[in-house]
């Protein structure tokens, strides 16, 4: 449907609209390279160089939307700098609606007329995508100041050509047909149609004056016949035509013309005939497609039932995986809890069976009965110091005791 609108549209502007393109892309490479921008785009970005129909959206043509969308941005930013307005130059992954809408934007600031939706331009290549580039190609030489001259065409001397056309205007056609009948093997036995003239300018000047007899042949006819027949090849007269003359290439269109119009009959019943070959062909296809379906539709019924049930099969089953997955996870860590517990349990196990600890608990115990036994004769010999203080304390005393009771009676005696 697209296509048939496109079409539409093309008809409705004129046969040409479809080439139109061509003529700006063409017109657009000429104002590049004016610009210099194989040094200053291509150069830089490491780049080939753009073909004459690079742009043009063509069936025909070989097309990479991405690489010719990255391609007319990359010119399209250079122009609008050129231009004097400054813009940030896209990159490769950049987003395009915002990319176009800001080219856009910077078109309409130049002042020129965007009646199209910018979904044009994001193929990269088209009608619309050689005009933006052709009209900021316009600006950038306005701002450097560069403008095409009108060409001046040589004037011709036409003078010799009119006069040959003068005279050889009637018998044109026909000499054609016997140029192309002619090989390039009688060119040497052809004769100039200047010396033809000359010569025959010359035998009038001596045949002007009129006999006074009536002339009467002598000649054999035969003789005559075979003269002329030998002669023959020589009287062949040629006129070289100039490629620039007109009526050669209005020939030549007529010629082509025509040879269009046959092709076009031939190529045109083959496509008929073709149209209807393949319209039955169709026909076959789609009423053996509706037999095929109406003799298979219980076998679609079960496919589509056990479709249903591998479904809820698949649920059931992505259901079962998470619970075992679940599952698994708990398996895991009771596992590592047991390995802890095996551990531990091990360890203590190897304490156990270990003499070691016994060892040094009999070694304390012998060496606390030698300390109990120390300190035993220590105590011992405490006890025994202390009481034997206690009795020479005691002794002091009872000395003490009797030192101080046996001076009164003495007392008594000397009173």
């Amino acid at each position: 449907m697209a296509e048939d609108g496109r079409r539409g549209d093309e008809e409705d502007r004129g046969p040409g609209a479809a080439y139109r393109g061509v003529a700006v892309m063409e017109s657009l490479l000429e104002k590049l390279n004016a610009l210099n921008y194989e040094e200053e785009v291509l150069g830089k970005h490491n780049m080939k160089n753009l073909s004459r129909h690079y742009f043009v959206s063509s069936p025909y043509l070989a097309s990479n939307p991405g690489e010719q969308f990255y391609m007319f941005t990359i010119i399209a930013a250079w122009l609008i700098n050129v231009a004097g307005r400054p813009f940030t130059e896209p990159q490769e992954y950049d987003e395009p609606n915002a990319t176009v809408s800001n080219i856009l934007a910077e078109l309409r600031a130049f002042g020129v007329k965007v009646d199209f939706p910018p979904s044009k331009l994001k193929s990269g290549s088209g009608e619309y995508v050689c005009f933006v580039l052709d009209r900021l190609a316009e600006e950038a030489l306005r701002r450097r100041g560069f403008t095409f001259r009108k060409t001046n065409y040589p004037s011709e001397n036409t003078e010799e050509e009119s006069v040959v056309e003068d005279d050889a205007e009637l018998t044109l056609s026909k000499v054609e047909e016997e140029l192309i009948d002619e090989g390039d093997e009688e060119e040497e036995n052809v004769m100039d149609l200047e010396a033809l003239k000359l010569r025959s300018t010359h035998t009038e000047a001596e045949t002007s004056s009129k006999p006074d007899e009536i002339l009467e042949s002598t000649v054999d006819a035969t003789e005559w016949n075979l003269e002329v027949e030998r002669v023959l090849p020589q009287l062949k007269v040629t006129i070289r035509t100039d490629n620039k003359d007109w009526r050669v290439h209005v020939d030549q269109m007529h010629q082509h013309r025509d040879g269009i119009q046959s092709s076009l009959k031939e190529a045109k019943s083959h496509l008929d005939k073709l149209q209807e070959d393949i319209g039955k062909t169709l026909e076959k296809v789609s009423s053996r497609e509706k037999y095929i379906n109406n003799q298979l539709e219980h076998l679609i019924q079960e496919y589509r039932s056990a479709q249903a049930k591998l479904s809820k099969a698949r649920e059931r089953y992505q259901q079962a995986s998470g619970g075992v997955t679940e599952r698994t996870r708990v398996l895991a860590e009771i596992s590592e809890e047991l390995e802890k517990v095996k551990q531990e349990m091990e360890e203590k196990g190897s304490s156990m069976s270990d003499g070691a600890p016994v060892v040094k608990i009999k070694q304390s115990l012998t060496k606390l009965k030698q300390e109990i036994i120390q300190m035993d004769v220590r105590i011992g010999v405490v006890e025994h110091t202390l009481l034997q203080a206690k009795l020479k304390e005691k002794s002091n005393m009872t000395r003490d005791m009797h030192a101080t009771n046996i001076p009164e009676p003495a007392a008594g005696l000397f009173a």
